[in-house]
């Protein structure tokens, strides 16, 4: 009898544990279905022949950027700034020792000195000669042979002077300065260190005004060009920003195949910054044999890690597919798997969609 009741316990058990597992198997999408079909408002994948074609990706810099360098050789004396300083145009970045230049310079000096009081001798000496050569008491010779003189001394003259305008020049690389007012980005040398020329010393940007440097394939390069407008996605920022191509080159030869664009980014935020990646997009653009296809993200469904859309099956009712998708630009996503291209999806509904629900199209 005690085998009997337990038999019975343990059936009874099994088919409770049975039943529950059948009621969590159910789609969560799946409820009661209503008496009346759901209205919706439907929507046909898009090919992308026209609106926003994804163009790759680039790197955001300043407008106004740039990495200075010198052209002599002397140990740093001085870095009188800090990255994320700013500064502005004409303030002193980097002082490179210059006693060399300082003994080129009084050299100079004492050469155009000299220069000068001979050139005044020669210019006396000519003069007088002039005079006495129209009055015929000198000779021709006498006169050529003064006014080669007077002609070397201006020469040897001018020479002092260019001479010191070099060395004043290479004042302006012992004492690096900015070239416009901005915030220091980078310093790449130290304090002691020995500067050579052409080496990097210290970068500078000015904020406010920003643009993206992309390479763009050979497919898209014949539907655009300078102006063209392109929509930039900034993930890091999760923004999406808008903006136009500048400057675009017209060779890919140097640049492997693909071709070096600009695009100017139209407001940016206040927290945008130089280095950050952003996916390009351009507007209006056909691309050809690999279509790009694109649904509204509104009508999206989410179950944790899962995206899907609630597409058109037969008899008016309503088919969840789960997708793969790719880079979005506006209100658009790109479909990489699970739709096919023209397929009608559900955008919106006045009622809970659920899989297999009956639907009528607004």
């Amino acid at each position: 009898m005690n085998f009997i009741n337990k038999t019975i316990k343990t059936i009874t058990a099994l088919t409770l544990l049975a039943l529950l597992f059948h009621a969590c198997g159910e789609d969560e999408h799946k409820t009661s279905p209503p008496s009346e079909p759901i209205k919706v408002s439907v929507a046909t994948v898009t090919i992308g022949k026209e609106g926003y074609a994804n163009a790759g990706s680039g790197q955001i810099v300043a407008v106004n950027n740039a990495t200075l360098s010198t052209r002599i050789m002397g140990q740093v004396e001085r870095i009188p700034v800090k990255v994320g300083q700013k500064v502005n145009k004409g303030a002193l970045l980097v002082a490179i020792n210059n006693v060399d230049l300082q003994a080129k310079q009084a050299q100079v000096k004492a050469s155009i000195i000299g220069a000068k009081a001979a050139y005044t001798t020669a210019e006396k000496d000519y003069n007088r000669y002039v005079n006495l050569f129209n009055k015929n008491s000198a000779s021709q010779k006498e006169f050529d042979d003064v006014t080669a003189n007077f002609e070397m001394a201006k020469a040897r003259l001018q020479a002092a002077e260019q001479m010191e305008n070099e060395v004043r020049a290479q004042f302006a690389y012992a004492n690096i300065k900015a070239p416009f007012s901005g915030v220091v980005t980078q310093t790449f040398i130290d304090e002691g260190d020995l500067a050579n020329p052409g080496m990097p010393l210290v970068a500078i940007e000015a904020p406010g005004a920003f643009e993206v440097a992309a390479k763009i394939s050979e497919e898209l390069i014949t539907d655009i060009a300078v102006g063209t407008k392109a929509l930039i996605k900034v993930k890091a920022l999760d923004a999406e920003l808008q903006g136009k191509i500048t400057e675009l080159s017209s060779s890919s030869k140097d640049t492997g195949g693909q071709y070096m664009a600009t695009i100017l980014i139209e407001n940016p935020p206040t927290d945008i910054k130089s280095g950050m990646y952003a996916s390009i997009a351009f507007a209006n653009v056909k691309t050809n044999a690999n279509q790009t296809l694109t649904i509204n993200s509104k009508a999206l469904v989410e179950n944790g890690q899962l995206k899907g859309v609630y597409a058109l099956g037969q008899d008016n009712r309503a088919i969840l597919r789960w997708l793969r998708l790719g880079e979005s630009f506006g209100d658009a996503v790109e479909v990489l798997s699970g739709l096919s291209g023209d397929e009608t999806y559900i955008v919106s509904a006045e009622g809970k969609l659920y899989n297999g629900a009956k639907i009528t199209i607004q």
